[in-house]
């Protein structure tokens, strides 16, 4: 039987700490927010682990929880505030949403996936976090009539960073998402600095699954 708590805690102190997460509300936030909830019951052995936890078919289609320690270290690097309002693409279980929905005034999460979407909603709502939207959306397919926003979270990778999330932060705005290809990515926050300029922070490397929805490099040939 695994003890849970101790559990927790060691995913805090031996995963998360390390990588260099040591703002204390970030780490409250994830002994306080129980993410084995948002983990589905036969993954349930997992949810500590230092690994992306599938979701639905074996977590084919990205359709995964990311690492603990990515999501934290995304958390603590948008030091998102209590009065903004935040958009993330690629709701999965709901548990960063949960997470965000702890820092934010309000958040709406897109998920593709209608399975997902529907887990999410289930989580968040058995979890008690009433700020949290999730609505069954293409999040590549436009602006959402909610924006502009404060924070955009990309949960899962993309080739580059999309110029369809960028047009929807407000100038102070910061975007974080995983870039780049296999077997070469790096998580990045982009800060809106005026209505046409950016800059963007290499904050680590990864590799994290697809977002679905969002164009891919032509593939060089021969």
């Amino acid at each position: 039987m695994m003890n849970i708590e101790k559990a927790r805690f060691n995913m805090i102190e031996q995963q998360i700490r390390p990588w260099e997460v040591l703002d204390q509300s970030v780490l409250s936030l994830l002994a306080a927010v129980k993410r084995e909830e948002f983990v589905p019951a036969a993954y349930r052995s997992m949810a500590f682990m230092d690994l992306c936890v599938p979701l639905a078919d074996g977590g084919s289609q990205g359709r995964c929880m990311l690492e603990p320690k990515v999501e934290a270290r995304i958390l603590q690097e948008l030091h998102v505030q209590p009065h903004e309002k935040v958009l993330e693409i690629g709701a999965g279980s709901g548990y960063m949403a949960a997470l965000l929905g702890r820092k934010a005034q309000r958040v709406l999460t897109l998920e593709i996936d209608a399975e997902l979407a529907r887990m999410a909603t289930d989580n968040l709502k058995r979890a008690g976090i009433g700020n949290v939207e999730v609505r069954h959306a293409d999040g590549s397919r436009g602006p959402q009539a909610d924006g502009p926003f404060d924070v955009i979270v990309a949960s899962g990778s993309v080739a580059t960073v999309p110029q369809v999330l960028l047009d929807q932060l407000k100038v102070g705005g910061r975007l974080a998402a995983i870039v780049g290809t296999e077997p070469i990515m790096r998580a990045v926050v982009v800060t809106r600095v005026d209505e046409h300029a950016f800059r963007t922070v290499e904050i680590f490397d990864t590799v994290a699954p697809r977002l679905l929805g969002f164009e891919e490099p032509p593939k060089f040939k021969f």
